[in-house]
């Protein structure tokens, strides 16, 4: 039977609630224990894809095309196991299901309240996951703090759910903050037992805590809050400040949290293999080598907002033995500064996604700069039409080209509305969304990177390459390195006689791992590192040989 754990946070938001399960995730599946990861969210709306970046950071979407929470990616990342729309659950999308299900008449005229209707929705979408994917461990986080009004339905849901499964299947696990307090000179651990009341109050008892500090807990500390909160000493577990996210499985491992776990769970006892984890580690804190990405975004005040990006050039980091150092730019500071003000001296520049006009000239001219310096450059969804931008207005001299997402009137629209997309109103759920497959063309440098003639990515885009203008822009330089297999739809471009620009219609930041970094982020720090070790800070060479000298590279 599938166990069950229930991750929950008290004192404070943000406090790695992810993180922990996705440890815990990590650290199961280096015992052979299949895993699944479910994120309970108690905000109203039906999932992320309509909120912004500022306020919630990045939207992650999964192979079927769930808009979902940033903590979906870090289970991805962490476990190596593709997530689908049944690991995201919302308030909003449980009061959508249960008045969906009284219009239709499901209750027979009951009257519907929260206590059972909301709380049974929420039981079955867990089970759902259990049943539909079949993991042997089934971790739950739910969203927010003890204590806030919106996540009482989801802890009621839970506290119910140790009768439908067996309190041996079930296993809760609080993760709070013990703070150190300079002018006292010392931990307090009142936060915490303040938060496990609240917790025991609605009738759940944690079996672990896990405690984050900036230091490791003392043993005298472990003990008294094992005697106030009536958990084990050894279910007390330090959740110290890592450099790394990466690190946190290792930490958790040498605090015996996957150990106590599967005791409580009455599962087999078995030997991690965390070696592939740990070299990965290994490698990521002992580059030398420091490359400088520039990210140019329009959300860059709130880093989470492009955190898979951030994560896959980590990965690509990592892969190539070199330190990423980020550069965050605001393309609406390239508008009022220049590009070369911000953007001199780096390795490397990334334009990611993103929505609006707002920053989108600042794009445009960091892409410029990148090509004109032959600086290794990667655009991801508008990054890419962006680029079209730039290439229609500064080498095949469209007059005012534009997106028709920007303007809609625009005399040479070369990036445009799919005709099915034409009559869409609604903007939640309705974009080219999830995995699609990608041709790719042979003799290209995406070609050579990903190695082979299809590869299948993730998007979330509405607006497409305008094809009116695709031959045009082939004879003026430009290749089309990837389409959908019908070849009507473009999904990679790429220049030639550049180290490296490619420009791709979906987010393939959301496919890389730490132990698989993605193909195009490898390629893009391979790149970099290449430019910076030939060149130097600042590009002698000619634009031919660093693109030999990094096609022999990438080719073996």
């Amino acid at each position: 039977m599938t166990k069950f754990v229930f991750v929950t946070g008290g004192v404070v938001s943000s406090i790695g609630k992810g993180i922990v399960a996705s440890s815990l995730g990590r650290l199961l599946k280096s015992r052979d224990y299949s895993v699944s990861i479910l994120k309970l969210d108690p905000y109203i709306n039906v999932d992320p894809g309509t909120m912004s970046p500022f306020q919630h950071g990045e939207v992650f979407v999964t192979e079927d095309g769930a808009e979902t929470d940033l903590d979906l990616g870090h289970y991805e990342r962490f476990t190596d196991t593709a997530m689908s729309r049944l690991n995201s659950v919302t308030t909003g999308s449980i009061y959508q299901a249960v008045i969906n299900k009284e219009r239709r008449g499901d209750y027979n005229g009951g009257t519907v309240q929260v206590i059972p209707h909301i709380t049974n929705e929420i039981k079955e979408r867990i089970l759902r996951v259990a049943r539909n994917t079949n993991p042997e461990v089934v971790i739950t986080e739910i969203g927010g703090t003890v204590g806030d009004i919106e996540s009482l339905p989801f802890l009621e849901a839970i506290r119910q759910f140790r009768k439908e499964v067996g309190r041996q299947n079930v296993l809760y696990m609080h993760v709070t903050l013990v703070p150190w307090i300079p002018s006292a000179g010392e931990m307090k651990t009142k936060p915490t037992q303040h938060s496990v009341k609240e917790l025991r109050s609605i009738g759940i008892q944690p079996d672990i805590l896990v405690c984050r500090s900036d230091r490791a807990l003392p043993e005298g500390l472990k003990e008294k809050m094992s005697e106030f909160c009536d958990v084990p000493t050894q279910c007390v577990i330090t959740a110290q400040d890592a450099r790394s996210i990466y690190e946190v499985p290792l930490i958790m491992e040498k605090e015996g949290l996957a150990i106590q776990a599967i005791d409580l769970l009455h599962l087999e006892q078995r030997h991690p293999d965390l070696s592939q984890w740990q070299t990965l580690v290994d490698r990521l804190y002992q580059s030398t080598q420091q490359m400088e990405i520039a990210l140019v975004g329009k959300y860059v005040r709130l880093s989470d907002a492009y955190l898979s990006v951030v994560e896959a050039l980590r990965h690509g980091a990592i892969a190539t033995g070199s330190t990423l150092k980020l550069r965050w730019i605001s393309s609406e500071d390239i508008e009022e500064q220049g590009a070369e003000a911000l953007l001199h001296g780096v390795n490397g520049i990334v334009v990611p996604g993103g929505f609006g006009i707002r920053g989108v000239d600042g794009k445009i001219a960091a892409i410029e700069y990148a090509r004109l310096n032959h600086i290794p450059f990667l655009g991801l969804c508008l990054g890419m039409q962006c680029s079209v931008i730039e290439w229609a207005r500064n080498i095949a001299k469209l007059e005012e080209a534009h997106s028709s997402e920007f303007v809609p009137d625009a005399l040479n629209p070369v990036i445009n509305l799919l005709p099915e997309q034409q009559d869409v109103v609604d903007l939640g759920g309705t974009m080219r969304l999830g995995l699609y497959p990608c041709r790719l063309v042979p003799n290209t440098q995406t070609f050579r990177l990903y190695g082979e003639e299809v590869t299948y990515e993730r998007h979330r885009h509405r607006y497409e390459f305008n094809n009116a203008y695709r031959n045009l822009f082939v004879e003026s330089g430009y290749v089309v390195s990837g389409t959908s297999p019908d070849g009507r739809l473009v999904e990679i471009i790429e220049l030639p006689n550049h180290p490296f620009f490619i420009a791709t219609q979906f987010h393939p930041e959301f496919q890389s791992r730490p132990s698989s970094p993605h193909p195009l982020f490898r390629g893009l720090l391979q790149a970099a590192l290449v430019q910076s070790e030939t060149c130097g800070s600042e590009l002698s060479a000619t634009a031919e040989e660093p693109k030999a000298l990094f096609q022999a590279f990438t080719s073996g």
